[in-house]
C-alpha cells in the first residue's frame, strides 16, 4: 500500500510538471488579498486570494491602458460574482473567467492549492520579484521567510525603509517600494528591525531645486498650467513616499509610556500608505508622460520634509503635522484641483484625482487611529494632545475652507480642527 501511494504522488507530479503547473508558494505565505508575480517573459500575473480562501489569477496589467491591477481593490458585483478593480479607470473584471461589463477581457488562470502549496497554470516560471532585479531576486517557491541579502539586519522592514529613502531615482524608488510592499503584505519580511534613517531622502542631482514660494502650481486653465500643476503633485507625491518610509524607519523601536512597543499593524498601515504613494507618484509622471512632459522638467521644494525634521524625535508629532494637518489640508483642496482639470476637459487628469482623493482620505485616517492610540495608551486626552502639538509644529492658524465631508469620512469631525482657526 506504501508503495502504492508513493507510485501515485510521483505519477501527480509527472502530471503537474507536464501540464505547465507553476508552484508560486506556501498558501500559508500568500496572505494578501493581491499579489504581484513576475513572469519570465514580461507578462506579469497577479494572484488574488479572497476572504472565502479561494485563489485566483489574471494578468496584471489591466486591458485598458495598463493600469496595477495588483494595486486595485476586489468588488462584489450585482450578481454576486467578485471582480477585480482597476485603480486608475475602475473597470472591474471577474475573477472566475477576467469579463468586464466594459467589454474587455483579461487572461485569467487556473489555480490549484495541493498540499499546502499554491499553483498557477501558465508555461513562464514566476518570481514574486522582477526577473532583472538579481540582486534581491527571491524564487516564488522558495522558504516563504527567506530573503536572499547577507544579514538578519538587511531582511528587516527598516533596512528595505532605509534603502528606499537612500534611494535617488524616483522610478526606483515606486518599484522597490512595490517590492517591499508585497514582500511584507505576504510575511516574507519577518522582523521590524532597526536602522537609522538619513536625515533627508536622496534626490537626483539634476533636479532644480528652490524655495516652496517661488513655486508656481498653476491654475489649470492652459494646458503649460495643468503640467505645472500636474508636475508640482508629483513632486509631493515623491516626498510622501519617504516621509511614509521614515516614520516606519525611525520610529521603529519607539516605546509608549507603558513600555510597549508599536504593534505590527501599525508597520503595515504605513507600508500601505507607501505603496498608495508610489501609486500616486506613477500615475502622475505617466501623465505628465502623456502631456509631453516629465518629472524634473520643473523646479521643485522639499518643504514638505521640514515637518518630518521637526518632529524627527515626536512620534505624535510626526502624526498630527503629517497626516492630520497637510494631509488634511490635501483633502480640502483636492475637490478643487478636480474641478480644475474638469473645466477644461482633461478627465484622463481628473480620474487620476479621484484615485488619489480616496486613498489620501485613508490616510488621514490612518493617522488619525494611531494618534488616539498611543494617547488611550498613554491616558493622554486625544483632542487637547492635538491643539497643544499643532501649534508647536505649525507655523500659524488652520485656515478654512475645509472640506468637512472629506474630513468626516476619514474620521475628523469639526473639533479636532476648527479650535485652531484664527478667531474672528
Amino acid at each position: 500500500m506504501e508503495g502504492f501511494r508513493e507510485d501515485l504522488v510521483s505519477a501527480l507530479r509527472e502530471v503537474v510538471s507536464n501540464s505547465h503547473w507553476q508552484c508560486v508558494g506556501q498558501k500559508e505565505s500568500l496572505k494578501a488579498t493581491c499579489t504581484k508575480l513576475y513572469s519570465e517573459d514580461g507578462e506579469h500575473l497577479v494572484l488574488i486570494h479572497t476572504t472565502d480562501d479561494k485563489f485566483y489569477a489574471m494578468d496584471s496589467s489591466c486591458p485598458h491602458e495598463g493600469g496595477p491591477l495588483e494595486q486595485g481593490d476586489i468588488e462584489e458585483l450585482c450578481d454576486g460574482r467578485l471582480a477585480l478593480t482597476c485603480p486608475w479607470h475602475y473597470f472591474e473584471f471577474c475573477l472566475d473567467d477576467g469579463s468586464s461589463s466594459t467589454g474587455l477581457q483579461n487572461q485569467v488562470y487556473e489555480v490549484k492549492v495541493h498540499e499546502g502549496k499554491v499553483y498557477i497554470q501558465t508555461q513562464n516560471a514566476l518570481s514574486l520579484t522582477p526577473w532583472k532585479e538579481t540582486s534581491c531576486t527571491v524564487p516564488v517557491n522558495s522558504a516563504p521567510a527567506a530573503i536572499s541579502e547577507d544579514s538578519d539586519a538587511e531582511s528587516s522592514l527598516s533596512y528595505w525603509a532605509c534603502k528606499i529613502l537612500n534611494t535617488s531615482d524616483p522610478q526606483e524608488k515606486v518599484k522597490l517600494t512595490q517590492h517591499v510592499q508585497t514582500l511584507w503584505e505576504s510575511g516574507r519580511i519577518p522582523d521590524i528591525g532597526q536602522m537609522e534613517p538619513p536625515a533627508q531622502p536622496k534626490r537626483k542631482e539634476n533636479l532644480i531645486i528652490v524655495q516652496p514660494g517661488r513655486i508656481k502650481r498653476g491654475k489649470g486653465g492652459t494646458l503649460t498650467s495643468r503640467i505645472a500643476l500636474l508636475h508640482s503633485m508629483a513632486n509631493i507625491e515623491q516626498w510622501a513616499i519617504d516621509l511614509s518610509w521614515d516614520i516606519v524607519a525611525r520610529f521603529a523601536h519607539f516605546k509608549l509610556r507603558t513600555g510597549e512597543t508599536l504593534p505590527r499593524d501599525f508597520f503595515s498601515d504605513f507600508v500601505k500608505v507607501a505603496g498608495d504613494e508610489a501609486k500616486h507618484y506613477s500615475l502622475l509622471e505617466k501623465r505628465l508622460s502623456e502631456l509631453d512632459s516629465n518629472f524634473g522638467a520643473l523646479p521643485v521644494h522639499n518643504g514638505l520634509w521640514q515637518s518630518a525634521a521637526d518632529t524627527a524625535h515626536d512620534l505624535l508629532g510626526r502624526l498630527a503635522i503629517v497626516h492630520m494637518v497637510h494631509e488634511a489640508r490635501g483633502l480640502d483642496v483636492h475637490p478643487q484641483t478636480m474641478q480644475r482639470f474638469s473645466t477644461h476637459g482633461d478627465e484622463s487628469s481628473v480620474r487620476i484625482m479621484e484615485v488619489i482623493y480616496s486613498d489620501e482620505i485613508t490616510h488621514v485616517a490612518a493617522g488619525l487611529k494611531w494618534f488616539t492610540y498611543i494617547c488611550a495608551k498613554e491616558q493622554r486626552d486625544c483632542l487637547s494632545t492635538f491643539h497643544e502639538l499643532v501649534p508647536l509644529y505649525f507655523k500659524g492658524y488652520l485656515k478654512p475652507p475645509f472640506n468637512t465631508e472629506g474630513r468626516r469620512s476619514a474620521g475628523m469631525s469639526e473639533e479636532w480642527y476648527l479650535p485652531l482657526v484664527k478667531p474672528s
